[in-house]
């Protein structure tokens, strides 16, 4: 069944305004249509990452105008979700850092992780009450961070872990369009036997798994890898008593949906009853024995993470196998709605 659709958002308070700069993108075509589909008492405004340009784009079936970015655009909303590409959030920072009264940042595409006024953002995982300074350029953590994450702090809670893996297999959306595009057109030159289009994974991604694309692909999958780690970390540090996993990022030729491959060691043999308690709560949707397993397809649209095919490893009694599913797109899209959220309340 459903998640229920980001019940982190509820009881908005005040009627703000949130831009989004790449409202076009996979990640900003899902945050409007979150706000459509929960009908939040916001205005969304559309901003592009050129000066001087007016572009159109679909919303909800109906033609909306995406309006040039400059810094009168910036001072006129509260809440800006930078889903573009990370050049287009670096232009959008220096923008507000040069004005006075801009918006709160959201950053979606990393571009700020790593200025010093950044804050990690998964309100999911985060404790009750947690407020960063004002100022924060909150960054919205990797989605594939967020579902581990969730498990981790679920099974910490219960059990005491002695060591844990995980294989990620990437959905080519979190390629932008561009990946899709290419596995798409790759797809069908294997079928009729062309040459395949190479600029986005340098490699044959389609029906093939990789464990690093080629060198001239502007993005390493190790990259990818090192940002889901570095994110954990930082999700579970303290907070959570669990070791960090190893882990593992495995191209898969899929379009949408992170699936994901965890082996947990416990200190003491777990029953699976127990787990299956353990798990369940917002956001975690346990598929018990008798369900049907989660699938990165079953779970397109949905909130949250799905956990399933949970069973004792044969070769060691006190270690567990679990297999998650989440989407990609709408998990980071509810977490930076919720902070948007946030943002606007704070100002009432």
């Amino acid at each position: 069944m459903p998640l229920p659709s980001i019940s982190l958002v509820k009881n908005m308070k005040t009627r703000g305004t949130i831009s989004i700069i790449g409202g076009e993108s996979l990640a900003g075509q899902e945050l409007r249509e979150l706000i459509s589909d929960l009908k939040l008492p916001v205005t969304t405004r559309l901003l592009g990452v050129d000066e001087d340009t007016y572009t159109l784009t679909a919303e909800q079936g109906e033609a909306a105008v995406i309006t040039p970015l400059d810094e009168e655009a910036l001072t006129r909303t509260k809440v800006a979700v930078l889903a573009g590409s990370p050049g287009s959030s670096r232009r959008v920072i220096e923008l507000v850092a040069r004005s006075a009264g801009g918006p709160a940042l959201v950053d979606m595409t990393y571009a700020a992780e790593d200025l010093p006024s950044s804050r990690l953002r998964a309100p999911m995982v985060e404790p009750p009450g947690y407020a960063p300074p004002p100022g924060t350029i909150h960054v919205i953590a990797h989605p594939a961070a967020i579902a581990l994450a969730l498990l981790f702090s679920r099974l910490a809670a219960r059990f005491r872990i002695r060591r844990s893996s995980a294989h990620i297999f990437e959905p080519a959306s979190e390629r932008g369009r561009r990946g899709l595009d290419e596995l798409r057109k790759q797809t069908v030159s294997l079928l009729s036997f062309q040459p395949l289009e190479k600029e986005v994974f340098d490699a044959q991604a389609g029906f093939n798994l990789l464990s690093r694309y080629g060198e001239d692909a502007p993005l390493s999958l190790e990259s990818v890898e090192l940002r889901i780690e570095r994110h954990l970390a930082s999700l579970i540090s303290d907070r959570i008593a669990a070791p960090l996993p190893s882990l593992r990022l495995v191209q898969a030729p899929v379009f949408h949906g992170y699936s994901i491959s965890v082996h947990v060691e416990f200190i003491e043999r777990p029953q699976l009853e127990s787990l299956f308690e353990a798990l369940e709560g917002e956001h975690v949707d346990v598929r018990t024995a008798e369900m049907e397993p989660p699938t990165n397809v079953g779970v397109a649209g949905q909130g949250g993470v799905a956990v399933g095919s949970i069973a004792h490893d044969r070769n060691e009694p006190n270690s567990c196998w679990f297999w998650m599913a989440a989407d990609n797109i709408r998990l980071p899209a509810e977490n930076a709605l919720a902070v948007a959220q946030s943002l606007l309340d704070a100002e009432v």
